[in-house]
C-alpha cells in the first residue's frame, strides 16, 4: 500500500509544468550590461568609455619611405690630420725656397748687368745662375711632394675629404677637430645601394630607431672599414654622445617609392600572441581590433602603417583596457552551460 502511494505522488509531480519551480523574474535585480565582447571586437557604452579614459583620434594620410639597416663606425681623423700637417710643412718649405728663388733671380739680373759693364767676373755670374737653378730644382721637389700627399689622401679618403683637409682655410676639418661634428663611415649590405637623392640618414649607437639622430651625406668612401662587400659612404653628424671608434647602426631610405598609409602614436599599439594590433572605433560604442601587418617605427617615436588610412579613428588611450575587456567578455561565467 505504501509503495502504491509513493508511485502516485511521483506521477502527479511529473505532470506539473517545469516552470512551476522557476524563480520569478521579478525577484531578480535588473542589470543592463555595459559591455559586450566577441572575438576581435568589443561594444562599450559611452558612459563606460568616459569612465575608462578611452581616447581616440582620426588619422591623417601620410607616406613613408621604407628603410634598410646598415652598419658603420665613427672615424678617427688623425691620419687625415697627419696628411694635412705634412702638406703644410711642404707648403712652408716651398714658400721659403720661393723667396730664395726670387732673390736669386734678382741677383742673376744684377750680375748680368755688372758683367756686361765689366764690373763683375763671369765666374760670379755663373755662381748666381747655379744658385738660381738649385732653387728651381728645390721648388720642383716640393711640387712633387705636394702631388704625392694629394694622391695619398685621395686614395685613402677620396677627393671630397682631401679637398677639405688640404684647403687653406679648413673650416670643415676644424669642425671635426673641435668635436662640433663627427665623421661617420657607413658600409651598406652587398645587395643594397644608396639612392642618388639621399642627403641624410639616421644613426644610433644602439638598435633603438626612436633614439636615432640625423647624419648628412659627405661623399663616397675610397675604402671600406668592414668586411662587408657593399658600398661605403662618409656622413657627418652633430651628435655629442658618440666617440671615435664607436660602432654605428644606420637606417637608410630605400630607393622604392614612398609607401602610403597613416601615422599613429606608440600608445595605440598593443600586442597579443606576438602580433601587433590597434583598436579602431567603428561606431559610437563599437571598437574593432585590427592587426598591423606592415608598420614601421619613425624617428619621432611614432609609427607608420600601410594598413591604416585617412579618417580611421583609433584608440590612443585605453587600448590595453579594451583588450582585457574583450577577452574578459569571452570567459564563460560560472554556472554557464
Amino acid at each position: 500500500m505504501r509503495m502504491n502511494a509513493l508511485l502516485l505522488i511521483c506521477f502527479i509531480l511529473s505532470t506539473l509544468p517545469i516552470n512551476s519551480f522557476a524563480i520569478d523574474d521579478d525577484d531578480k535585480a535588473e542589470t543592463k550590461p555595459q559591455s559586450f565582447a566577441q572575438h576581435g571586437s568589443i561594444k562599450l557604452n559611452i558612459a563606460l568609455q568616459k569612465a575608462s579614459g578611452i581616447q581616440t583620434v582620426k588619422l591623417d594620410a601620410s607616406t613613408y619611405n621604407e628603410e634598410f639597416v646598415a652598419h658603420g663606425k665613427v672615424i678617427n681623423i688623425q691620419a687625415l690630420l697627419a696628411l694635412r700637417n705634412r702638406y703644410q710643412l711642404v707648403s712652408a718649405e716651398r714658400n721659403n725656397i720661393q723667396a730664395k728663388l726670387n732673390q736669386a733671380e734678382q741677383n742673376v739680373i744684377r750680375q748680368k748687368e755688372l758683367y756686361a759693364n765689366g764690373a763683375s767676373s763671369k765666374r760670379n755670374l755663373q755662381e748666381q745662375e747655379a744658385q738660381w737653378q738649385s732653387y728651381q730644382s728645390q721648388i720642383a721637389g716640393t711640387d712633387f711632394q705636394d702631388n704625392a700627399i694629394v694622391n695619398e689622401a685621395t686614395v685613402l679618403w677620396g677627393e671630397h675629404l682631401t679637398t677639405w683637409a688640404l684647403a687653406k682655410s679648413p673650416t670643415q676639418l676644424n669642425n671635426f677637430l673641435s668635436h662640433q661634428e663627427k665623421l661617420i663611415q657607413i658600409t651598406l649590405p652587398s645587395n643594397k645601394h644608396l639612392a642618388d637623392d639621399i642627403k641624410s640618414i639616421y644613426i644610433a649607437t644602439s638598435g633603438d630607431r626612436a633614439k636615432a639622430i640625423k647624419a648628412d651625406y659627405v661623399s663616397i668612401a675610397a675604402q671600406t672599414e668592414s668586411l662587408s662587400q657593399g658600398e661605403s659612404y662618409f656622413f657627418k653628424t652633430h651628435a655629442k654622445n658618440i666617440l671615435s671608434g664607436m660602432n654605428i647602426m644606420a637606417w637608410i631610405p630605400e630607393k622604392s617609392a614612398n609607401v602610403r598609409g597613416a601615422n599613429f602614436p606608440k600608445s595605440a599599439l598593443i600586442w597579443y600572441m606576438n602580433q601587433a594590433f590597434v583598436y579602431q572605433k567603428t561606431s559610437a560604442e563599437t571598437f574593432v581590433r585590427r592587426p598591423l601587418l606592415n608598420y614601421s617605427l619613425l624617428p619621432n617615436g611614432s609609427y607608420h602603417s600601410q594598413n591604416l588610412k585617412a579618417d580611421d579613428e583609433i584608440v590612443i588611450e585605453g587600448a590595453q583596457m579594451l583588450l582585457s575587456e574583450e577577452f574578459k567578455g569571452q570567459i564563460p561565467k560560472e554556472g554557464d552551460d
